[in-house]
């Protein structure tokens, strides 16, 4: 079999250069805007490691029932703990969690513990190869959206954030036939309960998870390259949005639409970022000191709410119930972000070319080989 060689110019590696040209010119850019070289490290790190990691962990295991064999992931499983009483411990354990904390969080985090026991049974003897597996990719995806935020707080500090609003309004009308995204989130407003935005706020923020249970089932599934690949793709993307955001900078139909804080509910966290957002980028505009940066994402154009889940999809389209669910789900997502206001329908539009760009020049068209790992990872330990 032929081999190809490793050539470090290959587009497919540019995502690792980018990423250390940005590093090395992280200090003279934040300075020429008057920006800390500071970062909120307990905000950004316990939100990343702890909250975003739980939920991730949580959904590569909803994932991986919902695609990968059943012989092989489940009746291990059922087996293992059928033999013993392991699940009593448990019991106690989700018991305790639920009176302490909810029984969602209970949920989430007893299923994580499980995956994390049965992770340290199955691969008993290669434990740290596979757990860097994971953790390579994820610590590269967490700096590199470190850098993200930092040039995205440098970009609004550079140009006026609210510049190509109008602009991005105007083209959604001519798409729309007349009328504008927040004529629809008005009419959602008059028709739905709050409960109904309270959903969709927890499909929007459920996009994030995606990202972090890819990283896992990819790693385990298809190794450590792939992985790091899947994270050079949505970093390319990031990168090329930032492009695209210092050229026409937007913050989002919300910025525009008439009386949005008197009308939307201010009980959404969707309301309380939107609310806190546009203060936030006219500080940086005028160059009002500030202590961290910290999670303030400005981006409004391309929407990488519909970039993200569609890299995700690609890197797991070897699963196809997992991409019929993934999709479904995403469907719900574009529903999701245009009633919340967050993204023009122009945003969407340039997201998909953007989403384009960066797979093929991470990857481009390839051939599905056989995943190396999936055997180790849903077979081994489930022999006595």
């Amino acid at each position: 079999m032929e081999t190809k060689s490793y050539s470090p110019m290959r587009s497919r590696y540019w995502h690792y250069w980018i990423s250390l040209l940005l590093c090395l010119g992280l200090v003279p850019v934040l300075r020429s805007q008057q920006l800390p070289l500071k970062f909120d490290w307990i905000t950004l790190g316990v939100a990343y490691w702890l909250f975003l990691a739980s939920e991730s962990i949580f959904l590569a295991v909803l994932l991986g029932l919902i695609g990968l064999r059943r012989e092989q992931v489940l009746e291990p499983l059922l087996a293992r703990y059928g033999k013993s009483l392991r699940w009593l411990p448990l019991l106690v354990y989700f018991a305790v969690l639920a009176l302490t904390t909810s029984w969602l969080k209970a949920v989430v985090l007893t299923v994580d513990t499980v995956a994390l026991l049965e992770f340290f049974d199955r691969q008993r003897g290669k434990r740290f190869h596979a757990a860097s597996a994971i953790l390579a990719p994820a610590a590269y995806f967490f700096v590199g959206f470190l850098l993200v935020l930092a040039y995205n707080c440098a970009i609004v500090s550079a140009r006026y954030n609210f510049a190509t609003d109008p602009a991005l309004a105007a083209i959604d009308r001519w798409l729309l036939h007349g009328h504008s995204v927040w004529d629809l989130t008005h009419w959602a407003l008059r028709s739905f309960p709050l409960s109904f935005f309270r959903a969709l706020e927890f499909i929007y923020f459920g996009m994030f998870p995606q990202i972090g249970a890819t990283i896992i089932l990819v790693a385990l599934c298809e190794g450590r390259t792939r992985s790091v690949q899947f994270v050079g793709t949505i970093l390319t993307s990031y990168f090329l949005a930032l492009v695209i955001f210092y050229i026409w900078p937007a913050q989002g139909p919300y910025y525009l639409c008439p009386g949005h804080f008197s009308r939307f509910p201010t009980s959404l966290q969707s309301y309380n970022i939107q609310k806190t957002l546009i203060p936030h980028a006219l500080a940086l505009w005028h160059h009002q000191p500030i202590a961290k940066i910290s999670t303030d994402y400005f981006i409004g154009f391309p929407c990488m709410h519909i970039v993200q889940p569609i890299i995700v999809i690609w890197f797991l389209r070897r699963w196809k119930r997992i991409v019929m669910v993934l999709a479904a789900y995403d469907l719900l997502l574009v529903v999701a972000v245009l009633l919340l206001e967050m993204h023009y329908v122009i945003d969407f539009i340039v997201g998909l070319a953007v989403t384009a760009a960066a797979i093929t020049i991470t990857g481009g068209p390839f051939r599905l080989e056989p995943a190396p790992l999936d055997h180790d990872l849903t077979s081994a330990g489930s022999r006595p």
